[in-house]
């Protein structure tokens, strides 16, 4: 629940910038990150990667938006988004705080912080998630440069690979239950 709670600044942007517009979209994200990063503080649960990167994203690029004003379509800043949280996830694990392990502590014992299984499990699903928004990058980046690449691909591919990267992250740390019954 964490996890997908984390999410939350980039499911308000979307709904947000699909009824409202672009900028109120990334307005209301960046209220929806800052609100996450103040209730981590207040509640002691220690400030994350994720919140941290959202807020920095979305405020960012509403303050871009706002005094700049660019020519972007609602593509080609699904791309930026997307390709900042891409970075966000990949930058975790560079800087070895996987973003997915902040939550997994808030789930898992803390005698298992620790153990190499906890550690690389985090690895490997916080790089599914990185795979699935690389996958998202590429495919808003063919629709924002090559005109010919239909629209509706880049909402079937983001929605396929959030799917399997919600799917992966259920899976996988039950996948060693598995194995040893």
């Amino acid at each position: 629940m964490g996890t997908l709670l984390a999410f939350a600044p980039f499911f308000i942007f979307v709904l947000i910038e699909r009824t409202v517009g672009v900028g109120a979209g990334l307005i209301a994200a960046s209220i929806v990150a800052a609100i996450l990063l103040a209730r981590d503080i207040v509640l002691r649960k220690g400030i994350k990667i994720l919140d941290i990167g959202a807020l920095a994203l979305f405020g960012g690029l509403a303050i871009y938006a706002l005094s700049v004003r660019p020519d972007w379509s609602v593509i080609a800043v699904r791309l930026r988004v997307d390709l900042g949280l891409f970075l966000i996830v990949l930058a975790s694990m560079v800087l070895r705080r996987p973003f997915t392990l902040q939550y997994a502590r808030e789930q898992v014992p803390e005698e298992f912080w620790g153990s190499q299984e906890f550690v690389r499990t985090n690895y490997v699903i916080t790089a599914a998630w990185a795979a699935a928004f690389a996958i998202m990058v590429i495919a808003e980046a063919c629709i924002v440069y090559v005109p010919s690449v239909p629209r509706r691909l880049g909402l079937l591919v983001t929605i396929l690979a959030i799917v399997a990267a919600v799917k992966f992250t259920s899976w996988y740390p039950d996948r060693n239950k598995t194995k040893t019954v």
